[in-house]
């Protein structure tokens, strides 16, 4: 019985083995379909790269980049490579930079995004030394051009950015892999899932050294599609470890006279505004003038080219409003104000009360990160559709049900911001909640992720002789 016994077990272990091998094998066949059809639409991809350039959504110099062909000269020694799709996840990684050059003086640190937005406002963040690029497009001849002129020994990916071909083509190059702030949408979850597609996901995984979710559920997802689960470590939401608002912004223009014109003023600010939801804030700020005629509104577009086309239809409208891109002066007249520049976000909470998130109060829209408004003591308030940040709403809300407002569409949301208008002892209960809150959340995030990247990164890089 025991001979039997010990038998079976061993072919059950053979046969998870051969199990693996053959998935490995699968995820393997479905990579070199997906590479070849990436190398075939190399020439459209890179012609596509072009138009884009011609429409200003990619950098009018810097756009060979994107096609991995370099800009900047590659320092000796190791370097570490950051990527980071966009600004939002861009600057959630900018402390943890910052960690890395104060920390690890011997290794050169290279940031990657792929949008001209966080260019533009990274660029003015990152520490003396960092080394900016536009990362490559997922193409076999850009990432192989990349990988071999920067040579990284560790590639940081921020959220979600699963490419085959950079992250099998850096696993194929000696690069350890790992995820920072991990997630993915429903959605993006159930592609990935997909019979033949999850072999490719499976594969993938594998090469990680280091996976940090966003969330439990996160790590349930990551899980499903099969990822190690040794690798998978926790450390808080990321994006709550931001740093204390400076101005770094090389085109902000006297916030302090702006503070001292909205002073006596009721002030609110809609922050992260998509298309359509401009309505939604404009008929909110025709309630509440009826009730607070000294009302200014803040409105911060989150593509600046929106804001011009709300400054025009409010003028035709007979409504004054200053335009901050056109230099626009802000008086005791003006009752909109639109700040439709780049890399002012931060400050500008810090000059309201109350903050109403966009991206959040229409259907197929999946929210913003409010932190900052929190951590600069503004009211938080958003919408129902704010897809992963739900698990920030409630990780507040958990801590103080005051510190987070979430409101089901225009009308909730005004008869709120007149509550918080007229109730100056509400209005400093919601803004202390908040600012609590955060604090409460934010509290060692990013030394805990510094110190999962010295375990599973550095401290592997230092034994290996890099």
């Amino acid at each position: 019985m025991v001979t039997k016994g010990f038998d079976f077990s061993r072919r059950s272990f053979e046969l998870e083995k051969n199990s693996e091998m053959g998935a490995t094998k699968g995820g393997e066949l479905v990579y070199m379909i997906y590479r070849a059809v990436t190398y075939g639409l190399t020439p459209l991809i890179n012609l596509h790269i072009r138009w884009r350039k011609l429409r200003g959504l990619e950098h009018p110099l810097r756009w060979p980049e994107r096609l991995g062909r370099p800009s900047l000269c590659r320092p000796p020694g190791p370097l570490i490579w950051f990527h980071a799709v966009s600004l939002g996840e861009g600057m959630c990684v900018v402390p943890v930079i910052k960690r890395c050059v104060e920390r690890r003086s011997d290794v050169t640190v290279l940031m990657t995004t792929t949008t001209v937005s966080a260019f533009e406002v990274l660029k003015t963040l990152l520490p003396c030394g960092v080394i900016y690029q536009f990362a490559p497009v997922d193409t076999p001849a850009a990432v192989n051009a990349f990988l071999g002129y920067w040579k990284p020994y560790a590639l940081v990916l921020v959220e979600n950015e699963l490419w085959p071909n950079l992250v099998l083509g850096a696993s194929a190059n000696g690069v350890m892999l790992a995820i920072l702030n991990a997630r993915m949408s429903i959605k993006s979850f159930n592609n990935w899932s997909r019979p033949v597609v999850r072999l490719l996901t499976s594969l993938m995984l594998s090469k990680f050294s280091l996976i940090v979710p966003l969330s439990t559920i996160q790590a349930i997802h990551f899980q499903l599609l099969q990822a190690p689960p040794f690798i998978i470590n926790f450390s808080g939401d990321l994006k709550l470890g931001i740093e204390k608002l400076v101005s770094n912004s090389k085109d902000m223009r006297n916030m302090e006279d702006l503070q001292g014109k909205v002073a006596g003023r009721c002030v609110w600010m809609a922050s992260s505004i998509h298309r359509g939801e401009e309505e939604v804030m404009l008929c909110v700020h025709r309630g509440l003038m009826q009730k607070h005629p000294n009302i200014l509104t803040i409105i911060v577009p989150r593509h600046p080219h929106l804001g011009q086309k709300i400054a025009l239809d409010l003028q035709k409208e007979g409504v004054n409003v200053a335009l901050r891109s056109y230099g626009d002066s802000l008086t005791s007249e003006t009752s909109i104000y639109v700040v439709d520049t780049l890399g002012e976000l931060r400050e500008f909470y810090g000059l309201t009360p109350i903050a109403v998130i966009g991206g959040s109060f229409l259907p197929g829209l999946t929210g913003h990160n409010f932190s900052e408004a929190a951590a600069a003591g503004c009211a938080v308030l958003t919408g129902q559709h704010v897809g992963h940040f739900s698990h920030m709403a409630l990780a507040m809300q958990q801590l103080n049900p005051l510190s987070v407002t979430q409101v089901g569409g225009g009308m909730e949301l005004e008869e709120i911001l007149d509550k918080l208008l007229s109730n100056p002892e509400i209005l400093e209960a919601r803004r202390m909640a908040a600012k609590q809150a955060f604090h409460a959340l934010s509290t060692g995030v990013v030394e805990n992720v510094w110190t999962l990247l010295q375990l599973h990164i550095f401290r592997k890089v230092q034994a290996e002789g890099c």
